[in-house]
C-alpha cells in the first residue's frame, strides 16, 4: 500500500479526523509533485502550461496512490495543491470571492473574513505556524520585501492592489498575523456611492464642483471607513489635461486619469540603508511639472511638504488623513507638522494650515459595516490664533434597524460655502438654493 493510501486509511495515526487526513494526503502529494517536477523545463513554461502540467502530474498521482477519495476529494486536492504550488495556498478560495473585502488570519488556525461590512469566521486553516510564514514570504517576496526574525513587521500588496499587512515572531505571541484589505476587481465610482447610498446627490455636486475648481481636500476618517475609495472616485472630476502625481506607502490608488504618475515609498533593506520615504517622494515631485499632487495617507512628517505644495501652486491637491472628526484632523495636521524637525510656534502652524487646505471630509464606517460621509466641513480662515471652520453637509445617525445597522438622515447646515465664487470663476458654480438647511433625500 503507497504512503498515500496509508494516510488516506489513517492507519499511520487512527485519532485524525477526516480533514485532517484530507491536509495530510496533501502535504504528502505536493512534497512529491515539488519532488518529481523537472526544474530545467520550469524555465521554459509559462505559468498556464505550468499549471496543467502539475494538474496532469497530481492526477496521475492521486490515481496510483488513493483510490479510495471519491471524484469531489480529488478535484478539491488537485485544486488545493495546484493553489499551494502556484498561489497563496489556503487563501486562494477566499481571494477568488467577490464579496470578501477583508481577511484576516490570527495564527494558523484562525481566519476572520468581512463580507458586506460584517466580520465572519472563515473554514479554511494553515497546516501550522511555518505553512502560514511561507505564505507570507511567497507575498511579500513577490514585490522584492522581505519578512523574517530581523525585520518582523511588512507592508506590501498584491497584484490586484489589496493591501497587505504581515507580523510574525517573535513580535506575533500566537502564530503569524496577516490582514489583507482587498480592492475590487474595478473601483467605486460615484454611482457606486449612489447606489450604497453612502452619499447624496447634493453632497456629490458640491465635492465635483470643488475638485474641478481645484479646491484642496482632505479626507478624514477611520481605518476601513472607505477614505481610499472616496478619493478614487473623487479623482474621476478632475480634468484630463492636467497631470497628476501620486504618492503611496503601498500602491491603492487607481485614479481614473490617464495622465498620472505613481510613486511608492521603499523600505530600509537589511542593513538599513536604502529608504526613500514620502517626504522624499513629496518634494521629488515638485520637481515633476505635476498640476496636482496626490498623497495616498498622511500620517508623518510629510504633511508640511504637502501644505508646502498645496501653497505653492498645486491647488486642487488630495490626501487622506486618520482622524474622528474634520477638527479632529486639524489637531492631527498640526501634530504631524510638528514632527517635521522644525521648531515652528503653533500659529505659523495654523496660518499655513488655513490658507493651504480649503476642505476636509470626513467619512465613517457606522453600525452594520455602513460607510458614509458623515460631514463635508470648510475651512474659513482664522480668528485669533484659532482656525475656524463651519460644516455644510452632514449625516445624523438616529439609530439602528433590527439587523443592527446603522440608520439616519443627511442634511444641509443651512451655511453657504465661501468657496461659491471661486466655483463660479473656475466655471464649476452651483446655485445657492442647494446650500438651504433641509433635510436630504438619498
Amino acid at each position: 500500500m503507497s504512503r498515500l493510501q496509508t494516510e488516506r486509511n489513517g492507519q499511520g495515526n487512527p485519532a485524525l479526523s477526516n480533514e485532517d487526513r484530507f491536509l495530510a494526503i496533501k502535504r504528502q502529494l505536493h512534497q512529491q509533485l515539488i519532488t518529481g517536477m523537472d526544474l530545467s523545463m520550469i524555465g521554459t513554461m509559462n505559468e498556464e502550461e505550468l499549471r496543467l502540467e502539475v494538474r496532469r502530474a497530481a492526477e496521475e498521482l492521486i490515481r496510483h496512490g488513493s483510490d479510495l477519495l471519491n471524484l469531489s476529494e480529488r478535484e478539491r486536492l488537485v485544486s488545493e495543491v495546484i493553489d499551494e504550488t502556484f498561489g497563496l495556498g489556503p487563501l486562494e478560495p477566499l481571494m477568488r470571492d467577490p464579496t470578501i473585502s477583508d481577511i484576516l488570519v490570527n495564527g494558523p488556525k484562525i481566519v476572520y473574513v468581512e463580507r458586506r461590512g460584517r466580520l465572519e469566521p472563515a473554514n479554511i486553516a494553515f497546516n501550522d505556524d511555518k505553512h502560514l510564514v511561507q505564505i507570507i514570504q511567497r507575498i511579500v517576496g513577490r514585490i522584492g520585501r522581505r519578512v523574517d526574525e530581523t525585520s518582523p513587521m511588512v507592508d506590501a500588496r498584491l497584484a490586484d492592489g489589496s493591501r497587505v499587512n504581515a507580523i510574525i515572531a517573535p513580535l506575533a505571541l500566537d502564530g503569524a498575523l496577516l490582514s489583507i484589505r482587498r480592492f475590487g476587481s474595478r473601483p467605486l465610482l460615484i454611482d457606486d456611492l449612489m447606489v450604497h447610498r453612502a452619499v447624496t446627490r447634493e453632497m456629490i455636486q458640491f465635492l465635483s464642483s470643488c475638485v474641478k475648481a481645484r479646491i484642496n481636500v482632505i479626507i478624514s476618517g477611520g481605518t476601513g471607513s472607505g477614505k481610499t475609495t472616496l478619493l478614487n472616485a473623487l479623482s474621476a472630476f478632475i480634468p484630463s489635461d492636467e497631470r497628476v502625481a501620486t504618492i503611496e506607502d503601498a500602491a491603492e490608488l487607481r485614479l481614473q486619469q490617464r495622465h498620472v504618475v505613481r510613486m511608492e515609498t521603499r523600505p530600509p533593506n537589511i542593513e538599513g540603508e536604502g529608504e526613500v520615504g514620502t517626504r522624499d517622494l513629496v518634494r521629488n515631485a515638485l520637481r515633476m511639472r505635476p498640476d496636482r499632487i496626490i498623497v495616498g495617507e498622511c500620517r508623518g512628517p510629510e504633511a508640511l511638504d504637502m501644505l508646502q505644495a498645496m501653497n505653492t501652486g498645486h491647488d486642487g491637491s488630495m490626501t487622506t488623513i486618520h482622524a474622528n472628526d474634520t477638527r479632529d484632523a486639524i489637531s492631527r495636521l498640526e501634530m504631524m507638522i510638528g514632527m517635521a524637525g522644525f521648531d515652528l510656534p503653533i500659529w505659523i502652524i495654523r496660518r499655513q494650515i488655513a490658507s493651504a487646505i480649503n476642505l476636509i471630509v470626513q467619512v465613517a464606517r457606522l453600525p452594520g459595516g455602513v460607510r458614509k460621509i458623515i460631514k463635508i466641513s470648510e475651512i474659513t480662515g482664522m480668528e485669533g490664533d484659532v482656525i475656524s471652520m463651519h460644516d455644510i453637509f452632514g449625516f445624523r445617525q438616529t439609530g439602528v434597524d433590527d439587523d443592527r445597522v446603522a440608520q439616519g438622515h443627511f442634511f444641509s447646515t443651512g451655511i453657504r460655502p465661501q468657496c461659491l465664487e471661486r466655483l463660479e470663476i473656475a466655471g464649476a458654480g452651483l446655485p445657492i438654493a442647494m446650500f438651504e438647511r433641509s433635510v436630504l433625500n438619498v
